[in-house]
Protein backbone atom coordinates (compact mmCIF):
# COMPACT_ATOMS: atom_id res chain seq x y z
CA UNK A 1 0.00 0.00 0.00
CA UNK A 2 0.89 3.41 -0.49
CA UNK A 3 3.97 5.04 1.73
CA UNK A 4 2.10 7.75 2.50
CA UNK A 5 -0.86 5.89 3.71
CA UNK A 6 0.82 3.80 6.03
CA UNK A 7 2.48 7.41 7.60
CA UNK A 8 -1.51 8.44 7.95
CA UNK A 9 -2.36 5.51 9.41
CA UNK A 10 0.40 5.72 12.21
CA UNK A 11 -0.64 9.41 13.06
CA UNK A 12 -4.27 8.16 13.02
CA UNK A 13 -3.69 5.61 15.75
CA UNK A 14 -0.61 8.21 18.11
CA UNK A 15 -3.20 11.33 17.18
CA UNK A 16 -7.03 9.97 17.23
CA UNK A 17 -6.81 6.58 19.07
CA UNK A 18 -4.49 6.11 21.67
CA UNK A 19 -5.08 9.93 22.92
CA UNK A 20 -8.63 8.14 23.91
CA UNK A 21 -7.96 5.79 26.10
CA UNK A 22 -7.82 2.78 23.24
CA UNK A 23 -4.70 0.44 24.73
CA UNK A 24 -5.95 -2.79 23.51
CA UNK A 25 -3.00 -4.07 21.49
CA UNK A 26 -4.59 -6.45 18.69
CA UNK A 27 -7.18 -3.69 17.88
CA UNK A 28 -4.34 -1.17 17.72
CA UNK A 29 -2.22 -3.72 15.51
CA UNK A 30 -5.35 -3.94 13.47
CA UNK A 31 -6.00 -0.33 13.18
CA UNK A 32 -1.98 0.10 12.08
CA UNK A 33 -2.38 -2.75 9.54
CA UNK A 34 -5.61 -2.11 7.63
CA UNK A 35 -5.91 -0.01 4.61
CA UNK A 36 -8.73 2.46 5.72
CA UNK A 37 -8.47 4.15 1.81
CA UNK A 38 -8.88 0.73 0.35
CA UNK A 39 -13.02 1.17 2.10
CA UNK A 40 -13.92 4.24 0.62
CA UNK A 41 -14.20 6.08 -2.83
CA UNK A 42 -11.01 6.56 -4.62
CA UNK A 43 -11.80 10.28 -4.82
CA UNK A 44 -12.30 10.39 -1.30
CA UNK A 45 -8.60 8.46 -0.47
CA UNK A 46 -7.40 11.57 0.90
CA UNK A 47 -10.47 11.85 3.65
CA UNK A 48 -9.87 7.68 4.90
CA UNK A 49 -7.75 9.22 7.94
CA UNK A 50 -9.37 12.58 9.25
CA UNK A 51 -11.09 12.87 12.67
CA UNK A 52 -14.34 13.11 10.86
CA UNK A 53 -16.93 10.74 9.57
CA UNK A 54 -17.04 10.44 6.00
CA UNK A 55 -20.22 9.88 3.90
CA UNK A 56 -20.14 6.67 1.40
CA UNK A 57 -23.70 6.46 0.21
CA UNK A 58 -27.07 7.73 0.03
CA UNK A 59 -29.28 4.52 0.31
CA UNK A 60 -33.26 4.48 0.04
CA UNK A 61 -33.25 4.57 3.91
CA UNK A 62 -30.97 7.37 4.53
CA UNK A 63 -27.32 8.31 4.21
CA UNK A 64 -24.55 6.16 5.09
CA UNK A 65 -21.22 6.92 6.83
CA UNK A 66 -17.78 5.57 7.51
CA UNK A 67 -17.81 6.39 11.36
CA UNK A 68 -14.78 8.80 12.60
CA UNK A 69 -11.55 6.19 13.85
CA UNK A 70 -11.69 7.31 17.56
CA UNK A 71 -15.63 6.83 17.80
CA UNK A 72 -14.98 3.40 16.35
CA UNK A 73 -11.99 2.11 18.33
CA UNK A 74 -13.60 2.80 21.53
CA UNK A 75 -16.72 0.99 20.75
CA UNK A 76 -14.55 -1.66 19.50
CA UNK A 77 -12.59 -1.82 22.30
CA UNK A 78 -15.93 -1.53 24.55
CA UNK A 79 -16.75 -5.52 23.13
CA UNK A 80 -14.28 -6.74 24.45
CA UNK A 81 -13.69 -9.60 21.49
CA UNK A 82 -12.02 -12.37 22.07
CA UNK A 83 -10.10 -14.73 19.70
CA UNK A 84 -12.54 -17.53 19.93
CA UNK A 85 -15.68 -15.18 19.53
CA UNK A 86 -18.66 -15.13 16.56
CA UNK A 87 -19.38 -11.47 15.93
CA UNK A 88 -22.30 -9.85 14.32
CA UNK A 89 -21.78 -6.51 12.63
CA UNK A 90 -25.23 -4.73 11.98
CA UNK A 91 -24.69 -1.87 9.30
CA UNK A 92 -21.44 -3.60 7.39
CA UNK A 93 -21.42 -0.59 5.07
CA UNK A 94 -18.09 -0.24 3.36
CA UNK A 95 -16.67 -3.09 5.50
CA UNK A 96 -14.01 -1.36 7.23
CA UNK A 97 -15.04 -2.43 11.06
CA UNK A 98 -15.87 -5.80 9.97
CA UNK A 99 -12.46 -5.97 8.93
CA UNK A 100 -11.41 -4.60 11.91
CA UNK A 101 -13.13 -7.55 13.54
CA UNK A 102 -11.85 -10.21 11.69
CA UNK A 103 -8.33 -9.40 12.87
CA UNK A 104 -9.63 -10.01 16.53
CA UNK A 105 -12.62 -12.87 16.62
CA UNK A 106 -12.65 -16.15 15.18
CA UNK A 107 -15.61 -15.38 12.87
CA UNK A 108 -17.67 -11.92 11.26
CA UNK A 109 -21.06 -12.34 9.96
CA UNK A 110 -21.49 -8.87 8.48
CA UNK A 111 -25.35 -7.65 7.57
CA UNK A 112 -26.07 -4.91 5.31
CA UNK A 113 -29.41 -3.91 3.77
CA UNK A 114 -28.18 -2.35 0.60
CA UNK A 115 -27.41 -4.46 -2.17
CA UNK A 116 -24.36 -1.84 -3.21
CA UNK A 117 -22.72 -1.67 -0.38
CA UNK A 118 -22.76 -5.11 0.40
CA UNK A 119 -21.58 -6.15 -2.87
CA UNK A 120 -18.84 -3.32 -2.33
CA UNK A 121 -17.74 -4.54 0.84
CA UNK A 122 -17.33 -8.16 -0.63
CA UNK A 123 -15.69 -7.08 -3.37
CA UNK A 124 -12.86 -5.15 -1.08
CA UNK A 125 -12.72 -7.59 1.70
CA UNK A 126 -12.41 -10.30 -1.12
CA UNK A 127 -9.41 -8.47 -2.48
CA UNK A 128 -7.64 -7.69 0.76
CA UNK A 129 -7.42 -11.34 1.52
CA UNK A 130 -10.49 -11.09 4.39
CA UNK A 131 -11.81 -14.83 4.73
CA UNK A 132 -13.18 -14.99 7.86
CA UNK A 133 -16.45 -12.95 7.36
CA UNK A 134 -19.74 -13.44 5.82
CA UNK A 135 -21.19 -10.88 4.43
CA UNK A 136 -25.45 -11.12 4.07
CA UNK A 137 -28.17 -9.07 3.01
CA UNK A 138 -31.26 -8.30 5.18
CA UNK A 139 -33.31 -6.03 7.35
CA UNK A 140 -30.40 -4.51 9.81
CA UNK A 141 -33.27 -4.32 12.91
CA UNK A 142 -34.00 -8.16 12.23
CA UNK A 143 -30.54 -9.02 12.41
CA UNK A 144 -29.26 -12.37 11.53
CA UNK A 145 -31.02 -15.61 13.35
CA UNK A 146 -29.60 -17.71 10.67
CA UNK A 147 -25.78 -17.75 11.92
CA UNK A 148 -26.73 -16.61 16.07
CA UNK A 149 -26.41 -16.66 18.72
CA UNK A 150 -23.19 -14.30 18.45
CA UNK A 151 -20.51 -13.86 21.34
CA UNK A 152 -20.73 -10.02 20.34
CA UNK A 153 -22.99 -8.01 18.28
CA UNK A 154 -21.82 -4.35 17.01
CA UNK A 155 -24.31 -1.81 15.24
CA UNK A 156 -22.00 0.59 13.16
CA UNK A 157 -23.94 3.80 14.10
CA UNK A 158 -26.41 5.20 16.16
CA UNK A 159 -29.99 4.22 16.80
CA UNK A 160 -32.94 5.47 18.91
CA UNK A 161 -33.10 2.30 20.57
CA UNK A 162 -31.49 -1.16 20.62
CA UNK A 163 -34.35 -3.52 19.90
CA UNK A 164 -35.33 -6.67 21.43
CA UNK A 165 -34.30 -9.03 17.98
CA UNK A 166 -31.04 -8.42 18.19
CA UNK A 167 -30.68 -8.57 22.48
CA UNK A 168 -32.19 -12.32 21.63
CA UNK A 169 -29.54 -13.23 19.29
CA UNK A 170 -26.53 -13.14 21.62
CA UNK A 171 -25.06 -15.93 23.42
CA UNK A 172 -25.04 -16.11 27.33
CA UNK A 173 -22.31 -13.81 28.33
CA UNK A 174 -22.54 -12.64 25.05
CA UNK A 175 -22.28 -8.37 24.62
CA UNK A 176 -24.02 -6.27 22.31
CA UNK A 177 -22.24 -2.73 22.40
CA UNK A 178 -24.16 0.38 20.23
CA UNK A 179 -24.91 4.08 20.95
CA UNK A 180 -28.24 5.02 21.52
CA UNK A 181 -29.26 8.71 20.60
CA UNK A 182 -28.29 10.76 18.23
CA UNK A 183 -26.28 13.62 18.23
CA UNK A 184 -24.90 15.13 21.14
CA UNK A 185 -27.67 12.99 23.10
CA UNK A 186 -25.66 9.86 21.74
CA UNK A 187 -24.44 7.27 24.98
CA UNK A 188 -22.07 4.59 24.02
CA UNK A 189 -23.72 1.05 25.97
CA UNK A 190 -22.48 -2.34 26.58
CA UNK A 191 -25.48 -4.53 26.79
CA UNK A 192 -24.47 -8.21 28.59
CA UNK A 193 -26.29 -11.69 28.96
CA UNK A 194 -26.43 -13.05 31.70
CA UNK A 195 -29.06 -16.05 32.74
CA UNK A 196 -30.73 -15.81 29.39
CA UNK A 197 -31.66 -11.48 30.41
CA UNK A 198 -29.45 -8.54 28.42
CA UNK A 199 -28.57 -5.39 30.43
CA UNK A 200 -27.07 -2.32 29.55
CA UNK A 201 -25.17 0.31 30.66
CA UNK A 202 -23.53 3.83 30.21
CA UNK A 203 -19.95 3.75 29.02
CA UNK A 204 -19.61 6.97 27.73
CA UNK A 205 -20.81 9.75 25.36
CA UNK A 206 -20.27 9.21 21.59
CA UNK A 207 -21.60 11.72 19.00
CA UNK A 208 -22.24 9.31 15.61
CA UNK A 209 -24.14 9.06 12.61
CA UNK A 210 -27.18 7.20 13.13
CA UNK A 211 -27.67 4.04 11.06
CA UNK A 212 -30.80 4.22 9.22
CA UNK A 213 -34.07 1.56 10.00
CA UNK A 214 -33.94 1.87 14.14
CA UNK A 215 -36.10 4.75 14.76
CA UNK A 216 -38.75 3.88 17.37
CA UNK A 217 -42.13 3.44 16.32
CA UNK A 218 -44.00 6.64 18.65
CA UNK A 219 -47.44 5.68 19.27
CA UNK A 220 -50.14 8.06 18.33
CA UNK A 221 -51.27 10.28 21.10
CA UNK A 222 -55.03 12.48 21.18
Amino acid sequence: MNAGFSEQRVKMVDGQIRTTDVTSAPLLAALLDIPREAFIAPEQAALAYIDEDIRIADTPQGPRYLMEPSPLARLIQLADVGIDDRVLVVGCGCGYASAIFSRLARSVTALESDAALAEGARLVLSRLGFDNIDIVQGALQEGYSAAAPYDVIFIDGSVEEVPETLLAQLSEGGRLVAVEGYGNAGVARLFLKTTGIATGRRAFNAAIKPLPGFERAHAFEF
